[in-house]
């Protein structure tokens, strides 16, 4: 089981705006806070955006090697159409957008989603 996931992130202050409301759309709440990051839980499992002194660079490529995205369970195709159709006014993009709600193939229902950054979720329905 994972115990934490931490993104490092450029712009803590940009980025708690859409992370901020598609974990708490999708029952995360919050966890800890201090001046450069935000956690929010979900059980046992947290997730961290933090804005590290250390980083190295200021743009994440989910075509290069690491992590190319987050995938969650979001509940009925009818939560996933909603998230999608409200995540553009909470800072995401669509990714695949011709071929929604199944670019991940025919047995799956779910929506892509990019923030500002090139952080990519998957939003997976429950079918």
């Amino acid at each position: 089981m994972i115990h934490h996931i931490e993104l490092w992130v450029p712009d803590l202050a940009g980025a708690l705006r859409p992370w901020g409301w598609l974990l708490e759309s999708l029952g995360w709440t919050g966890f800890q806070e201090w001046p450069a990051g935000r956690s929010w839980q979900h059980g046992d499992l947290y997730l961290v955006l933090e804005q590290s002194p250390a980083l190295s660079g200021t743009t994440h490529d989910r075509l290069a090697p690491g992590l190319n995205h987050l995938a969650f369970h979001a509940g009925p195709p009818a939560a996933v159409d909603r998230l999608a159709a409200e995540s553009a006014a909470h800072g995401w993009s669509p990714l695949f957008a011709d071929r929604y709600p199944h670019a991940g193939g025919p047995d799956c229902y779910a929506a892509y989603l990019t923030d500002a950054w090139g952080y990519e979720v998957e939003l997976v329905a429950e079918t």
